[in-house]
Parts: C-alpha cells; structure tokens; sequence
C-alpha cells in the first residue's frame, strides 16, 4: 500500500501531489490583498482563531487561508500565520494558492462534459485517444477517472526534484509512469496515480482541439465567475498577486510523493532550527491537469459547492458522478471514497484535497449541512509527513461540526 493510500485510509481526505518550474515571482508582502466578500463573525471563530493558530505553531506551518461556512448559522473567511517566512507578512484571507490534485475535480468536470455531449464515452479504451498506453486496449475513461487503471505514478521519480525549474510536457511525463510496471489489472483495485489525470488531460485536448487552460476557462472558470482561477501554461510558473511563498521542507532522497524527516530533522523543524525551502518559483507543469490549478478560498467555495450540488453537469450525469463514489477500502463500506474526481470524506462531506511543492489544500461541501470548508497552506507537507491541511480540516470538523476523525 502506498503512503497516499495510507493517508487516504487513516485520515479520510485524498492526498494528492506533484509540481516544479522557473521565473521570477512576487510576495504576498509586495501587493496589497483583495477584500473578501464581507460578512458578520459566527460564534464559532471566537473558539477555533486561537486553536487554528496553536496548530500552525505545532506543525511548523508557516500559514494557512481557512474559509468555513456553516449553512446558514455564519461564513468566516480569514489568514493566519505568514505568508513570507523570516518577514512576517500576514496571510490574506484573498491570497492566490496553488491548490495541487483539486485540479483533478476540474479535469473530471470537463470529461464528464464530454461524455455528456457524446464526444468520449465512460467505456471507451484509452488507446482510442492515446497510443502506448500498457493496458491501453482495456483501461477505460471511467477507471482513469476512479484511479482504477493499475498504472504507475510518475510523481514517485526524483527526476522532479532534481530538475524543478524544467517545464515537463505531458508525454514526459508518461513516458515515466509507463516505463514502470502496471500495479494491477484494470478496474481490480484502488490506487492513486497521477498519470491517469495526465492521460484524461491529454484526451481533453485531442477531443476538444484546444490547450487545457483554455477549455478550464472557457467551460468551468468563467460559466462560475471564478475570477481568480487559472490552469497555467507549462512555462508559466507565476502567481497572481497577493499570493503567499510556498515551502517545502527537503532531504537528499526526496520525490514529490515521498519526503520523510529523519526525527532528529523533525525535532529541528518543529523547534524552528531546521527552516523549509522556498520552492514557490518550482515550475508546476509536473502536475498540469492533474494538480497545477491556482485559485483562492473564496473562489474554491463558490467552485465546490457546484461540484457537489450540481450546475456544472445536467442532472443525469451529476448523479452518475455523486453514485461513482466508491469505498477506498472494500471492507470499510462507510470510510473513504473516491469516484470521477471527487473524494468522499466520512461521514458527508464531498470535495478533494491538493499536495504539491509549496502548497496544500482541502476543499469539500456537506450536502446534509450545507456547509463548505476551504483550507489552504503554503507548506506542502509537516515534518512529521502529514499533510497540514488534513490536520487543520480535522481540527475544524471536530470544533465546528462536532465530527471526529481518526
């Protein structure tokens, strides 16, 4: 079992993760933030402000943009931490992140689009749309989109934190993923890997004969108002400012999927000897349509509750996607689950999470409550090898929702 499937089981969120690319960007310190839409202070904040804080402190987060809304009893949208560590900028509660695998619920949408307007089927080989594919004559659109193909994750080579400035094009990419062995037949486990949002985003651009970007633009972005969401060119690792630095903390053995601490190292992170590196200006083109999407907490609220509720898909497709959800775990039948690009967090919350250089983050809406809950951080991975938006999005299920995780 890997240790994303491993997150995925322990902690009930999907853990995502890949990036690295070259170019000079701007602080959060160097732009004067947005405003976020305004709206009275719930009881709730007074409670969680000062426990979102000792867990940044715990975890050596330098910050985190948390946005909460309750269904109807407050929204609360606010910064905490640093944006810039060693200057101590604020976190903006508007700041632009990286938002890593949530742009695997934006590559599913346009599939699922697709599939809708009778241009892709769900049944359909891969090897129609993509040739060299192992298994390509029976992995399916539908087991690309469930992380059922069996193919091998590209982000576990070290080739992308060797070279973090190349801009890597997605046969690239594939290339990696196919040189390793297939983990299993088609459709017979569970197993998530990158490679099978790269291949979808690829048959997107076949099918569609346009760039991603611009069919995310045209199809998800605009139709929803997200003025503050982009999927970047391969070359293009800038942020829009105001945007937080990312940071990353780094050993000799490191991969985007696997960077363990020795525990003298995370003794030194977590008493603040030992400082991560900024790995903002890392290009993202290693994730692409499969975790390169940049977007802010109020625009990935707006976002996720369509995903959930329905307005980008008609309502036939809506409910093929919300009944795709399938248990990670066989024998867990109420744990985790994963569909068409959409994670289900037990016991009703429905959204992804992100992992990738720089950045974390974990988007999912309640359909029972109406709530949703945004959480976005500027360190990809606590020293312990968690995922700190797992660890805030626990603290916040717990205090807000009176819903305990393991």
């Amino acid at each position: 079992m890997t240790r994303q499937r491993n997150r995925l089981a322990s902690c009930a969120v999907v853990v995502v993760g890949v990036l690295a690319v070259a170019a000079c960007v701007t602080g959060s310190g160097d732009a004067t933030p947005s405003t976020p839409r305004p709206s009275a202070r719930p009881a709730f904040a007074d409670a969680l402000e000062p426990l979102i804080a000792q867990k940044l402190k715990d975890n050596a987060i330098p910050g985190a943009a948390v946005l909460i809304d309750k269904g109807g009893e407050g929204r609360w949208v606010q910064g905490f931490g640093t944006a810039r560590l060693g200057a101590e900028v604020p976190m903006g509660p508007a700041d632009h992140f990286r938002v890593g695998s949530n742009t695997k619920t934006m590559t599913a949408t346009v599939v699922l689009q697709l599939v809708q307007e009778g241009k892709l089927r769900l049944d359909d080989p891969v090897s129609k749309y993509y040739a060299g594919v192992p298994n390509g004559d029976t992995i399916t659109i539908a087991q690309l989109l469930e992380m059922r193909s069996g193919l091998a994750n590209y982000t576990y080579d070290p080739a992308f934190v060797q070279q973090p400035l190349k801009a890597w094009k997605p046969a690239e990419l594939l290339s990696l993923s196919f040189a390793k062995p297939v983990a299993f037949a088609p459709g017979a486990e569970f197993e998530y890997s990158n490679s099978n949002y790269i291949l979808l985003g690829l048959i997107i651009e076949k099918v569609t004969g346009m760039a991603a970007p611009d069919v995310f633009q045209e199809r998800i972005f605009e139709p929803l108002g997200l003025a503050h969401t982009s999927l970047p060119a391969l070359t293009d690792n800038q942020i829009a400012d105001p945007h937080p630095r990312g940071y990353m903390f780094l050993n000799d053995a490191a991969t985007l999927d696997d960077i363990e601490l020795t525990p003298e190292q995370q003794a030194a992170a977590l008493a603040g000897t030992l400082k991560p590196d900024d790995v903002t200006d890392w290009n993202p083109s290693p994730g692409w349509t499969a975790g390169s999407a940049i977007s802010t907490a109020d625009d990935m609220a707006v976002y996720t509750k369509r995903l959930v509720t329905g307005g980008l898909l008609d309502d036939r497709t809506q409910q093929d996607r919300l009944d795709s959800i399938q248990p990670i775990d066989p024998d867990r039948p109420d744990g985790p689950g994963y569909g068409y690009g959409l994670a289900r967090i037990p016991p009703n919350l429905i959204g992804h999470d992100g992992q990738i250089p720089g950045y974390n983050s974990f988007v999912g809406y309640d359909p029972k409550r109406k709530a949703t809950v945004v959480v976005l951080v500027n360190l990809n991975q606590s020293p312990d090898g968690t995922a700190p938006s797992d660890q805030l999005t626990k603290l916040i299920l717990s205090e807000v929702f009176g819903i305990q995780q393991p």
